[in-house]
């Protein structure tokens, strides 16, 4: 914004701001193209946009002349990977564009809501004044405060196809972008920021796409500390003082105390399953860096308020208790330190303040080496609470002598973040596979009973054992002489607890089991974990995943509440009980619209078994990005959620591509949060009451349960897994180096055994994204029209679908199903899809790719008919429209992408020249669609 600008009387529009903001992005990089390629790079790219433009247009000679211009230009590997990095770095810009009309938009919507004095829709302010609305009294707002939980898990699932050095270049473009938006510009400056990009631009575009190497999982852990450095550790204060203020405006009267509600977790250094390089070091490696990132921002927050705290005792009082513990730190110091801290006699605080500096660095030495082999330092912190109590002292002593505005302002923050973040700064959960404690158990158990196979055990039996050892007395793991595999996983159970007493008891809290499918599953690792002394000190976490798994999970946790022992477990846990559901697994295995519903009723099932047996709950959401792995809005999926089933808790993953969206910004990364706590805060209120749904989840049993045969029918189709390996980037995806983990469990015999992340990933890049809708129209169809077509029927299949719009309109769940099915069949694209299909054979073609075909148009139908819409995202014309405006430049990638892969399979000694421009048109193609897996 210029000079010039600021004396215009009305401001531009938005809109037309985000189209000002695409022309100069997009006119900055025409010039880039041309500075660094050439002019005929330049044509090149504009010809095959215009070409696709045209296609779209109805022209269908375009679409000929299309596959023989990407046939000869894929003769050309150079010319070929400037033309895909053309496309794919104009959508990173598209992208950073759109975030910033993002911005845009919500400051604006901020602004309006404060002109009129009213909360802002979705925001905490706004959840608090609804439940005031709606009857809620403070002491039963005390109550929902006490059980409050919300805790997003960052995982390092390989989802984030852009390199790190990438994303930097892009964070640093969006900030040059802020700075032409909000910052009054002489023209001078505007000139020297528009070179500032162009610098940029020249930078990124001669940077490499694809990483070189897979990252390590030490590598993946600091990724992940890079949001907490640049966003989180600033955020998540502000959230709670939002929610203070809020209460506060609701009950001016009242007070209220606000737990530690608001924390993360990570899985990044504590996910084993599938993963052999996340090793016993790796995960105390982890810990330690979790912990330094911690004391380094508590240590650079602690500098800058030193001289903020300039209180002196010609000025004010101190109280007692402040002044003992100066007195006592003081014994410590000696020399040139000594000499350092007379110089600021008057001022106290900042002596303590010293002082406390002095402590956190001495503890960041100590930390530093390897656990068993710390050097003692008596300066060193021994915990986080002591931290907080040095923090305390000043901060009550601020307030007894008329320092309030000290102690409530910046400081108050400081005090915020160690209560939040303590010295683990995320709790780090560990998971692991069933099969390993499965494995291991057997090979104790052996010891002890020579010649008897556990696993040959009944179910009962092997209960029965597990639960006279967990009460018994006797160690069956003092000696680490079993194989290396059982030795490591007793030893984990040990590194547990020397984590909880190097770093704090939030340093791990949760261990999950993968696949679970019983109760001696759990007590395997509460066994194992009353052996390391972790008996009620760590929660023993089923993970619920495959269909099957999802309709037993409330049996299976009725058995465990029955269990003597593990009441005694929960008992010393507050009663509280945490449960995974996965959705990636059970839609691999179910299918869209059968996995959703299995979803719902697990949790509602699992909220009854939890009150009945009056156990605490928290559910833990295993979701993913895309829509396929029950990835959308966070806020309207919470509110989706069973009436009963949050209860103030929940925990929910968070990965790849979404941590970034989300967390890059620190505008949009607050916006996230807000709508989080606002939906959270909602669903646990007074919930609407469905007179119907009885009716309503009778439907869903009966076309769920359709659609999965019908999904099981295309995915056991003998043909199907080469459609797919043969139609899809998969073997690309496998190499594109974008997580620690091995790309596959074991050699693929059947969709079961590929992973969820690649499957979706595959799917959306060669634009069909079946995981995110296939089978929803079947299922629902042939309820609606099953029977015949006379009269009476035809009435049936009236009423029927009045009732499925019925369902649309008044309930959540349903409507949530259905609009993320739009999202997806909006954002795949079969005519598209169909180069990929002439990638394999005509019969293999009609075996697989016509049923695709057919359920497309099919879902289609029944989505339109049930939402009234003349054409699928009518309701979200911004996303529609969005779309619209992006296919014509992500049509070229999938062009280019289908004949590089014909060009390879057909000329295999060009493989290994062409891979990286493959994967460049992945990345291009993943940055056009905003998603992966």
């Amino acid at each position: 914004m210029t000079l010039k600008d600021t004396q215009q009387s009305q401001p531009e529009p938005t809109d037309a701001r985000l189209r000002q903001s695409v022309r100069t992005l997009g006119n900055l990089l025409g010039e880039t193209i041309i500075e660094q390629e050439g002019q005929t790079v330049f044509d090149l790219e504009e010809e095959m946009r215009a070409l696709t433009r045209a296609q779209r247009g109805g022209d269908s000679s375009a679409g000929a002349r299309l596959l023989e211009l990407t046939r000869t230009l894929t003769q050309d590997g150079d010319r070929t990977e400037a033309v895909l990095k053309a496309f794919t770095t104009y959508f990173q810009l598209i992208n950073l564009a759109e975030e910033q009309q993002r911005v845009r938009v919500l400051r604006e919507r901020m602004a309006q809501a404060q002109l009129e004095k009213r909360p802002m829709r979705e925001t905490i302010a706004a959840a608090v004044q609804a439940l005031k609305a709606d009857g809620m009294q403070p002491y039963e707002m005390r109550q929902m405060l006490n059980d409050l939980l919300i805790m997003p898990v960052f995982t390092a699932h390989p989802t984030e196809a852009k390199r790190r050095t990438i994303l930097l270049k892009l964070q640093g473009l969006a900030r040059q972008l802020h700075d032409l938006d909000y910052s009054v510009l002489l023209p001078s400056e505007e000139t020297a920021i528009l070179d500032a990009i162009r610098e940029t631009l020249v930078a990124l575009w001669q940077s490499d796409e694809n990483r070189e190497r897979r990252p390590t999982v030490l590598d993946e852990v600091r990724q992940g500390l890079y949001f907490f450095e640049t966003t989180l550790f600033e955020l998540v204060p502000k959230i709670y003082f939002e929610l203070s203020r809020a209460l506060e405006e609701a009950w001016p009267d009242e007070s209220f105390a606000i737990p530690a509600f608001l924390r993360y977790g990570s899985w990044m250094g504590g996910d084993r399953d599938g993963n052999p390089f996340v090793t016993l070091e790796v995960t105390e490696a982890a810990l330690r860096e979790q912990k330094g990132q911690a004391l380094k921002l508590y240590a650079q927050a602690v500098e800058n308020l030193y001289g903020h705290l300039s209180v002196a005792k010609t000025r004010m009082g101190f109280s007692q208790p402040f002044l003992d513990s100066l007195a006592e730190d003081m014994k410590l110091v000696s020399g040139d330190e000594l000499e350092v801290l007379e110089r600021f006699a008057l001022e106290p605080y900042r002596q303590k303040s010293i002082l406390i500096y002095r402590r956190l660095m001495a503890t960041m030495r100590q930390n530093e080496q390897a656990w068993g082999h710390e050097t003692d330092d008596p300066r060193a912190y021994p915990d986080a609470g002591t931290f907080i109590r040095d923090l305390e002292l000043i901060q009550e002593s601020l307030r007894q002598n008329n320092g309030w505005r000290l102690a409530d302002g910046r400081f108050a923050t400081l005090v915020q973040q160690a209560r939040i973040f303590g010295f683990h700064l995320a709790t780090l959960d560990v998971r692991q596979h069933s099969d390993r404690h499965r494995d291991a158990m057997a090979e104790i158990y052996a010891r002890y009973h020579p010649g008897t196979d556990y696993r040959a055990l009944s179910e009962a039996d092997k209960v029965a054992w597990l639960v006279e050892e967990i009460r018994g007395q006797r160690p069956l793991t003092a000696q680490l002489n079993f194989s290396e595999s059982t030795n490591e996983t007793i030893a984990l159970f040990r590194l547990i607890q020397t984590a909880q007493e190097r770093v704090g008891p939030q340093a791990i809290q949760t261990y999950i089991i993968s696949m679970t499918t019983s109760v001696s599953h759990m007590l395997e690792v509460l066994l194992l974990a009353k052996d390391a002394g972790l008996f009620g000190k760590i929660g023993v976490v089923p993970l619920f995943e495959t269909i099957e798994d999802l309709k037993n999970a409330a049996a299976v946790m009725e058995q465990m509440f029955e269990t003597p022992i593990y009441r005694e477990h929960l008992a010393l846990r507050g009663n509280s009980q945490q449960i995974m559901i996965g959705y990636s697994d059970s839609n691999k295995d179910g299918g869209y619209l059968r996995a959703n519903w299995m979803l719902y009723e697990a949790q509602q099932h699992l909220a009854q078994v939890c009150d009945a047996h009056k156990m605490r709950l928290t559910l833990f959401h295993g979701r993913g990005g895309s829509i396929g792995r029950g990835g959308g809005p966070a806020n309207r999926a919470i509110l989706a959620q069973p009436p009963g089933s949050i209860k103030a808790r929940i925990k929910v993953t968070e990965q790849g591509e979404v941590i970034s969206n989300r967390y890059s910004n620190e505008v949009i990364a607050h916006r996230h949060l807000e709508q989080l706590v606002n939906a959270v805060l909602l669903t646990s209120g007074k919930r609407p009451d469905y007179p119907k749904e009885a009716e309503w989840a009778a439907v869903m049993e009966e076309t769920s349960a359709r659609a999965e045969v019908h999904y099981r029918a295309l995915i056991q189709n003998p043909a199907f897994l080469r459609y797919f390996n043969e139609t899809t980037p998969l073997d690309q995806i496998n190499q594109l180096n974008i997580g620690s983990r091995p790309a596959k469990r074991k050699a693929t015999s059947g969709v079961s055994d590929l992973r969820a992340i690649p499957w979706v990933f595959a799917w959306s890049q060669s634009r069909v994204n079946l995981p995110g809708w296939y089978g929803l129209g079947a299922g629902i169809d042939s309820w609606l029209g099953e029977t015949g077509d006379d009269k009476a029927v035809g009435d049936e299949s009236t009423n029927r679908l009045q009732l499925l719009q019925e369902m649309y309109a008044e309930w959540p769940f349903f409507r949530t199903v259905i609009d993320r099915a739009q999202v997806s069949m909006r954002r795949a694209d079969m005519p598209i899809a169909s180069l990929y299909a002439d990638l394999t054979d005509e019969s293999v073609r009609a075996a697989v790719f016509a049923r695709i075909q057919d359920e497309y148009a099919r879902t289609e139908r029944v989505i339109l008919s049930i939402t009234g819409q003349a054409a699928l995202l009518d309701n979200e014309e911004w996303l529609q429209r969005s779309i619209n405006l992006r296919n014509p430049y992500i049509d070229p990638l999938n062009y280019i992408q289908a004949a590089l892969i014909k060009h390879i399979r057909n000329e295999p000694e060009s493989a290994e020249a062409l891979l990286p421009v493959l994967l460049l048109s992945v990345n291009g193609v993943a940055a056009g669609l905003q998603g992966t897996g």
